[in-house]
């Protein structure tokens, strides 16, 4: 069976339609819908209690929907569930491994339970994450970054065409951040398809081609980190003088909203960038002093907020 294609002719690699779960006579997850493409890095953003962990466990089988389907290269997971799974590859929560075996080992242990797996190929997902001679050390020698690295290599062994990873980013340093960044883009730009849960907004931006937002069991949005981003409103800090009067006229400026900073010296306004030209020729000719202007790019922090009603990832 092969798997859907979009418009501009990209496999859909993961398709999760209107999905639902039911614990408890609670609605948990409330019609969750997205596709993730062939070669991209989805990323997957919630505060706790959002239903992002209940969903990533429904995508691998981990426990079944109440309504929907989750569809894996072209196979429904509850119909072809050996046909769907043979093409993820996941590590939910934090990798399962054996820390008294080395990870040549414990690689070898996992090879085992899928056919077809052998030496080079082993070697092979172990070069691919940069394990290099640390590979015939005992696991519990190795840092968190090196067991992240080892778990994702484990996740590789079967050639998956989906990779998910649920936090990967968990207790590693900034370095470590950047390494797996790194490396999950260069996963992406070899066809594989990536998709990361995390609670780093930062690092979501800097690594996913497309995002989901989920809160309270359902997708607030979904597309491009660029044309979310587009949606948001630029934030302008004005340096004026005095700022109270410049304050107000801003706030009588339509579509803008203006407040002072929490020490009074600066005004903070949502603005579209093409009206900052007119704004400052508004307070200079109302004898504002305009000291500085400082433009602001959005972030995706800014989006999620917005879209959450402030709910936090913590």
């Amino acid at each position: 069976m092969r798997a859907a294609t979009t418009a501009n002719n990209r496999n859909i690699v993961l398709s999760v339609q209107d999905v639902k779960k039911t614990i408890g006579g609670k609605q948990i997850i409330k019609g969750v819908s997205f596709d993730v493409y062939e070669g991209e890095v989805f990323g997957f953003l919630g505060p706790n209690g959002s239903g992002k962990t209940t969903t990533i466990r429904m995508l691998v089988d981990l426990i079944r929907p109440t309504g929907g389907k989750v569809i894996i290269c072209g196979h429904d997971i509850r119909k072809h569930h050996d046909e769907a799974l043979r093409h993820v590859g996941c590590i939910v929560e934090n990798p399962e491994l054996y820390p008294y075996l080395t990870g040549w080992e414990n690689l070898e242990h996992f090879a085992a339970m899928l056919p077809g797996t052998d030496d080079a190929r082993i070697r092979e997902a172990a070069d691919i994450v940069g394990m290099g001679k640390r590979i015939h050390d005992k696991v519990k020698t190795y840092s968190l970054g090196m067991r992240q690295r080892l778990g994702i290599a484990q996740a590789l062994l079967g050639r998956p065409s989906l990779l998910i990873l649920d936090e990967p980013t968990n207790g590693l340093d900034p370095q470590g951040i950047k390494e797996l960044r790194q490396f999950i883009r260069g996963l992406a730009q070899q066809g594989m398809s990536v998709f990361v849960s995390s609670h780093l907004l930062s690092e979501i931006q800097l690594m996913c081609d497309r995002v989901a937002i989920i809160s309270q069991g359902q997708v607030l949005s979904v597309g491009s980190v660029e044309t979310l981003l587009d949606k948001q409103k630029q934030t302008v800090h004005w340096f004026v003088e005095p700022p109270d009067k410049g304050l107000s006229i801003l706030e009588r400026a339509e579509g803008i909203d203006a407040v002072l900073s929490s020490d009074g010296r600066t005004l903070i306004a949502k603005m579209e960038e093409h009206r900052i030209a007119d704004c400052n020729r508004l307070l200079v000719e109302s004898g504002v002093l305009v000291k500085g202007i400082e433009l602001n790019q959005p972030a995706l922090e800014d989006l999620f907020l917005e879209l959450t009603e402030g709910e936090r990832i913590e």
